[in-house]
C-alpha cells in the first residue's frame, strides 16, 4: 500500500456510446454504431497512468452485477489496486451517450451504485499515504458533499488533481472554492471553464489561479486560437500557472483518428 503514488476517487460507470447521424429534439434516427466501454473521468485516468507503469489506486464503488465486475477487471489488467472499491447491491453506474457525425454529444448519467458512496467508504489511511489524488465528479448532491469531507481530512502531503467535469463545472465558483483552494492541478476542457467561471479559456485560467489552484490545463479539442502576451496561436491545450503560460500547438505528430471523449 505504502508504494502507491496517485489514487482516484470519482464516479465508476460503464459508458454506452451510441453513434448516430444526428443528435435530435424530437424525432426518430438511426444508430450507426453502439459499443459499451469501462469509463469514469478518474477512472480513465487511472488506467492510463497504470498502463504507463505509475503505481495506482482506485476507491469508490460499483454495483454487484457484471458491469461491476467488468470495471474491476479491467483496472485489475493494468495493476491498479482495487481493494478500496467497494460492491454494493445495486446496478453499477452507467451513461448512456449519443454521439453524432459532427462530433455533438449528449450524455444521460444513471448514478447507480455511484450514489451509495458515503464517507465511511473512503479510508483515509489508505487515500493519505499517497502522493496524489486524482478527484472527479459524481452526479448526485450527497457525494458532492462526501468530496468536501475528505478535503478537510486530506493529509498537507498529499497533492490534489481535480476534474471537475461538467456536472460539478456547472457549480458557482465560489461553492467548488475550498476545492480549487486544495488544488495543484485543474483539468478542464474549453466548455468547462467557461461555465465554471464565465470567462474564455485565457482569464478564466486567471481566475482559477486567484481560487487557490497551482496550475491550470485547458484542453482545446481540435484546436482554438489563443491571444497570448507575445503571439497569437493554435493550441490544443493551454497551460498557465502562477508565472508562466503554455500553449500546446497541434503537429504532425498529433493527428491521430478521432476518438469518443464520454467519461
Amino acid at each position: 500500500m505504502s508504494n502507491i503514488e496517485v489514487v482516484g476517487l470519482g464516479a465508476l460507470n460503464i459508458d454506452h456510446l451510441y453513434r448516430v447521424e444526428r443528435i435530435l429534439d424530437d424525432g426518430e434516427a438511426v444508430v450507426n454504431e453502439a459499443k459499451s466501454f469501462p469509463g469514469g473521468s478518474a477512472a480513465n485516468t487511472i488506467y492510463g497512468l497504470a498502463k504507463l507503469g505509475v503505481n495506482t489506486g482506485y476507491t469508490g464503488v460499483v454495483g454487484g452485477d457484471a458491469e461491476g465486475k467488468i470495471l474491476l477487471q479491467d483496472f485489475q489488467k493494468v495493476g491498479v489496486d482495487t481493494s478500496q472499491i467497494r460492491v454494493k447491491p445495486v446496478r453499477t453506474g452507467s451513461v448512456l451517450c449519443l454521439s453524432d457525425r459532427l462530433g455533438r454529444r449528449s450524455l444521460y448519467v444513471i448514478p447507480g451504485a455511484n450514489s451509495l458512496l458515503t464517507m465511511d467508504d473512503l479510508d483515509l489511511t489508505y487515500i493519505n499515504q499517497a502522493k496524489w489524488l486524482h478527484l472527479s465528479s459524481f452526479a448526485d448532491d450527497r457525494q458532492f458533499k462526501v468530496l468536501f469531507e475528505l478535503i478537510d481530512r486530506l493529509a498537507s502531503s498529499v497533492k490534489l488533481s481535480f476534474a471537475p467535469g461538467v456536472l460539478h463545472a456547472i457549480k458557482e465558483l465560489a461553492i467548488l472554492s475550498p476545492i480549487l483552494n486544495r488544488t495543484h492541478l485543474l483539468f478542464v476542457n474549453q466548455r468547462e471553464i467557461r461555465h465554471l467561471t464565465g470567462e474564455d479559456v485565457i482569464a478564466g485560467a486567471e481566475n482559477c489561479l486567484k481560487q487557490g489552484c497551482r496550475m491550470v490545463v485547458v484542453t482545446l479539442g481540435k484546436g482554438m486560437r489563443l491571444e497570448l502576451s507575445r503571439r497569437t496561436v493554435t493550441a490544443v491545450c493551454y497551460i498557465r500557472d502562477a508565472e508562466n503560460e503554455y500553449a500546446i500547438e497541434p503537429s504532425s505528430q498529433d493527428i491521430v483518428s478521432e476518438v469518443d471523449a464520454t467519461g
